[in-house]
């Protein structure tokens, strides 16, 4: 019994001694590479958990399991059934999560390093675009007339314009309604509006490959939800069927607005949040040179004094 508690004893100094030397020879620099990579998998673990990637994540941890349970019990087949898959693991992981993978790097690449118009004008043409687009939604939800707008962000969506006609037209009323219009040719693809104009119309989107929505959801709605899953896009369906108005953003869908509320959330999604992010480096630059001002202020006011005291001499 002594044995074993001396036996306990000496890991547990051990280990004390290497934390201690760790610590006493840890750098500025080993602080700064602990805090960059637990920031970064905190950042993958926020990723993971808004998407269905999760799920995936899950299913290889129990196959992680599986794996050392058949290490430990010596199943060979099965053992070598799993190594095989995890030689293979980074083909495995681009494959299976590509459109995680995808939205990670887009999200990352989404900064804008110049910009054809103030933040003004453009949010601005997009809050009157926003304005007639509601009108729109209202008219086509008494009509019952299917719908699908997709409001461009900082992914370009150039793939899926490509697959519609480029129509580039001030944004109106009449004219979302028009293209929409059930004998319209254009009305059975989507909308797709860029600075707050009609870019493309008749435009074709990946559906989503979830199965965790409800079968009452029909093309249009899963059309929205994939979109989302791969890009940084809101978009607003109107149903064909009952006429209700979605909003769907992150492959997250919203259902039941009417013309005004639908507006509201557009604007909350679409201007706040640009108008917020403005406002904050604006606050950043203040920031920056703020203390060069109050420095400039500091010895203004010393050499004012100065020139008293020598005056008053």
């Amino acid at each position: 019994m002594s044995g074993l508690f001396t036996t306990f004893y000496n890991s547990l100094y051990s280990i004390w001694n290497q934390i201690v030397y760790v610590i006493s020879n840890i750098r500025v620099f080993d602080i700064i590479d602990i805090i960059v990579v637990a920031f970064l998998i905190y950042r993958t673990l926020v990723f993971l958990r808004e998407t269905r990637a999760g799920q995936l994540v899950k299913g290889i941890a129990v196959l992680l399991i599986v794996y050392a349970l058949a290490s430990w019990w010596k199943l060979a087949v099965l053992q070598w059934v799993l190594s095989v898959v995890f030689n293979s693991a980074i083909v495995v992981f681009a494959v299976i999560f590509q459109p995680e993978i995808r939205r990670l790097l887009e999200r990352v690449g989404q900064t804008k390093f110049g910009v054809t118009k103030t933040l003004g004008e453009r949010d601005e043409q997009l809050y009157n675009c926003i304005n007639s687009i509601g009108k729109a939604a209202r008219d086509m939800q008494k009509s019952k007339t299917g719908a699908l707008i997709v409001f461009e962000r900082k992914t370009q969506l150039g793939e899926i314009i490509n697959t519609g006609t480029v129509i580039d037209a001030e944004t109106s009323a009449s004219m979302v309604s028009n293209i929409f219009y059930p004998k319209a040719p254009l009305h059975d693809g989507a909308m797709i509006i860029r600075d707050g104009r009609i870019h493309a119309a008749g435009c074709i989107l990946p559906l989503t490959q979830s199965n965790i929505f409800s079968s009452e959801l029909g093309t249009r709605h899963r059309a929205a939800i994939g979109m989302t899953e791969n890009s940084d896009a809101v978009v607003l369906v109107v149903s064909e069927e009952t006429g209700n108005i979605s909003i769907v953003k992150n492959g997250e869908i919203k259902r039941d607005y009417n013309g005004v509320s639908a507006t509201e959330e557009l604007i909350k999604l679409l201007i706040e949040p640009e108008i917020e992010e403005n406002d904050n480096k604006v606050i950043s630059a203040l920031k920056i040179f703020a203390p060069k001002s109050k420095k400039k202020k500091e010895k203004s006011a010393e050499s004012e004094e100065k020139t008293d005291e020598k005056t008053d001499n």
